[in-house]
């Protein structure tokens, strides 16, 4: 078995494969405090309330976050035994990367587009709704040529509400009407149409730099929301692309 890891802004989001198919997946809140053994207590106890403890042998994580990135890869060597692998820019992949600086490109963006290359024709479009909402664009010859990187759903209710006196905090769900008759209504209009509307946009700007229609594949919490407002709809919606595009890179290196 392989355990899959994604070190997220927000969550820390973990798998089991057993061949191709995922069979179990957690989520932990991303806490940059946490220490090399309150995660490895951490992953070791979901690997043995799920009686697999002894049948994962090998590991692989991507992260975007620099100070759990090495307690997380120690943590999985601690305490289940495995020297896991590490995303970076320099394996071997199923695309290539032709963006101005390789390295700077997030592992799990490049997780998302080698999960795009394997599982769905080209050109691609992945779109994340993670913390932040990212595009990863894949073209007809499989290479990750870059994409776009904005604020998500959830940053921008939290500015919302943080940076004026009479806003309220709010929990992102799809509203009922395009005018809110009342302020939270009116914010979750805002938020979650406004996003669709900014996608559209940015999906169809994609396509005509691209030259040709792409194939659109969702992933990440909030992807679920927003497939109802847009108008250029989702081919795909994989919740699990990030993870999956994980053991490809696995198995390539």
């Amino acid at each position: 078995m392989l355990l899959t890891i994604d070190i997220g802004n927000t969550h820390i989001t973990l798998g089991v494969f057993s061949g191709d198919v995922i069979v179990h997946s957690w989520r932990l809140s991303t806490e940059i405090t946490r220490t090399e053994d309150e995660l490895g207590i951490f992953i070791k106890n979901l690997l043995r309330e799920a009686d697999i403890q002894d049948k994962v042998k090998h590991a692989v994580i991507s992260s975007v976050v620099v100070q759990l990135t090495e307690p997380v890869e120690r943590a999985v060597e601690k305490y289940i035994g495995i020297k896991a692998l590490l995303v970076s820019h320099k394996m071997r992949m199923n695309v290539q990367i032709k963006t101005d600086n390789p390295s700077q490109v997030g592992a799990d963006r490049i997780a998302n587009a080698c999960a795009a290359a394997s599982l769905y024709p080209s050109p691609s479009i992945v779109i994340d709704f993670g913390t932040a909402t990212s595009f990863d664009i894949v073209n007809s010859q499989k290479k990750f040529i870059g994409g776009i990187i904005t604020a998500g759903m959830k940053i921008q209710a939290e500015a919302l509400s943080s940076h004026t006196s009479k806003l309220p905090k709010l929990n992102i769900e799809a509203p009922k009407n395009a005018i809110g008759k009342n302020t939270i209504d009116a914010m979750l209009s805002g938020i979650v149409r406004g996003h669709a509307a900014m996608i559209d946009g940015l999906i169809f700007e994609c396509e005509r730099e691209l030259g040709e229609k792409a194939v659109i594949i969702a992933t990440g919490g909030y992807s679920s929301v927003i497939s109802d407002y847009i108008t250029r709809k989702f081919d795909y919606i994989n919740p699990d692309l990030t993870l999956i595009g994980l053991k490809v890179l696995f198995e390539m290196n």
